[in-house]
């Protein structure tokens, strides 16, 4: 009797939380399959997360038992709390998540996959959109302790360059030396 009484509470929180993908045992599996079941590589996340949870919107939040930096074809920084909205083939309004590309880390703010079958996933770091190997992210990665890192740099490029398309600052001349097209 007292084991229904547990089962009744617990049911009752889980239908009063609105319905929040944590009722369930919160195990490591768990995100990874929500990430599979939206038609998402399950290694986009680390190992290591200690809970998550999804709404009916698609908002989610993961939790990671520490801020922490795994290797793919570049360093991806993964915040100790990682928020955004999941769709099928994608991530929407991204936080927590950064990538290194020439010495300076970019906040991605999106990931998609468009086509399953052309073997690549895009991370949006707002300006640009840089390409990987779906099969990269195909498992979970172990992922060092590491501090956040320095956006600084990263972010006043992405600042200038949405600034020159946003008013068309760019504007190129044929250099007639060279025999190219150059920003003038």
């Amino acid at each position: 009797m007292p084991s229904l009484r547990l089962f009744l509470v617990t049911l009752l929180f889980c239908s009063v939380s609105l319905s929040r993908t944590n009722c369930e045992d919160s195990s490591e599996s768990s995100i990874y399959e929500v990430l599979k079941t939206h038609g998402l590589p399950m290694g986009l996340l680390p190992k290591g997360v200690s809970n998550f949870s999804l709404d009916d919107s698609g908002k989610f939040q993961v939790n990671l038992d520490r801020a922490c930096n795994a290797k793919f074809e570049n360093e991806i920084h993964y915040d100790m709390n990682i928020t955004g909205t999941l769709q099928y083939g994608r991530i929407d309004g991204l936080l927590g998540i950064s990538a290194q590309d020439l010495f300076l880390w970019f906040p991605v703010i999106e990931i998609r996959v468009d086509v399953p079958s052309s073997g690549l996933i895009y991370f949006n770091v707002s300006v640009v959109s840089k390409q990987f190997s779906l099969s990269s992210f195909e498992n979970p990665r172990d992922c060092l302790a590491s501090p956040t890192p320095d956006l600084e740099n990263g972010k006043q490029i992405v600042e200038t360059v949405s600034k020159i398309h946003s008013e068309k600052l760019l504007r190129y001349g044929f250099d007639r030396d060279n025999g190219a097209w150059t920003a003038l």
